[in-house]
């Protein structure tokens, strides 16, 4: 069995020591112009001349949840391109979701800049009905951050394209159920695959019916916000603020307004990261599994793009 790993700005070595050591008697070689072809690829934002090269893959591997990049690529016909289903991302995404939530809710932000000027002005209490909290995308990543809004008593809708059922979670679904999410939600997070269907999905007139004082979490692409309406709706003073991680283009320039908005608070695309090991022994028993023609979780529906 051969593996070629062509993952673009990473250290390749751990990468490379850590799938040998999970799957011994493979030939794992890093890509180069020069490769033979290989069984299986590990890939993250390849050329497309990595696909040109290899032309005799069984499978495709990406390092990441998002597909967005890779399907706008001329991958080989009827090769299957599989996704992580989690690898330490999903309790990541949680925990970052919720300090964004919780830092809204708790007016931590307000705190720090009164902190900032001496002042000692301890706010009213805010009661948790009033914030319900509206999560679009209910894979593995939303699921998980729905659930744990709710262990936090806050009132958690979720929104899918196909039907869902979670405890403790309001689903909608699809187009016939997406205004009334929007409607149900104050606090509203984005965790949807990029498709063309989803993207520019967080504009101004989505975002105009969320309840008053709508906060807006964007921890999935970029792509889906349109910046302008955001800035205008908190202009306006319909939404309260926004905590952004991705960006139309990155890393955000110098000059972007997001930076230089009170109300807005960004991160660097951090909310969830790749964690090797985890990622690493999740690919080795696809592996495995493949070898062993058992069906697999986690491959990408070309056709729905995620």
């Amino acid at each position: 069995m051969r593996l070629s790993f062509c993952c673009t700005d990473t250290d390749a070595q751990p990468w490379l020591d850590g799938l040998r050591a999970a799957l011994p008697g493979a030939l794992v070689e890093e890509w180069t112009a020069d490769s033979s072809a290989a069984d299986y690829a590990v890939v993250w934002a390849p050329p497309q001349a990595f696909f040109e090269q290899q032309t005799q893959l069984k499978a495709i591997f990406n390092t990441g949840a998002g597909v967005d990049a890779l399907l706008k690529l001329r991958l080989p016909p009827g090769v299957p391109l599989i996704r992580l289903d989690d690898a330490g991302m999903a309790v990541q995404m949680a925990e970052y979701v919720c300090h964004a939530v919780i830092r809204h809710f708790r007016e931590f932000d307000v705190y720090e800049a009164q902190a900032a000027q001496g002042r000692w002005a301890p706010r009213p209490p805010r009661r948790h009905r009033d914030f319900p909290v509206g999560v679009m995308g209910l894979g593995a990543l939303g699921e998980r951050v729905s659930r744990t809004l709710a262990a936090f008593d806050f009132l958690v809708c979720g929104w899918s394209r196909s039907a869902k059922a979670i405890d403790g979670v309001q689903c909608f679904t699809g187009e016939a159920g997406f205004n009334d999410f929007l409607a149900a939600s104050r606090i509203l997070v984005c965790l949807l695959p990029l498709t063309p269907e989803t993207e520019n999905i967080l504009r101004r007139d989505t975002l105009a019916r969320l309840q008053p004082g709508g906060y807006v979490i964007n921890v999935a692409r970029g792509r889906h916000l349109v910046d302008d309406d955001l800035i205008a709706l908190l202009d306006s003073g319909h939404l309260a603020g926004a905590t952004l991680d991705v960006f139309r283009s990155e890393p955000l320039p110098a000059d972007h307004p997001f930076w230089a908005h009170p109300r807005i608070t960004v991160t660097p695309h951090i909310s969830a990261r790749t964690l090797r090991d985890e990622s690493i022994a999740q690919i080795a028993g696809k592996i495995r599994a493949l070898e062993n023609g058992e069906a697999l979780a986690g491959v990408v529906n070309h056709a729905l793009g995620y």
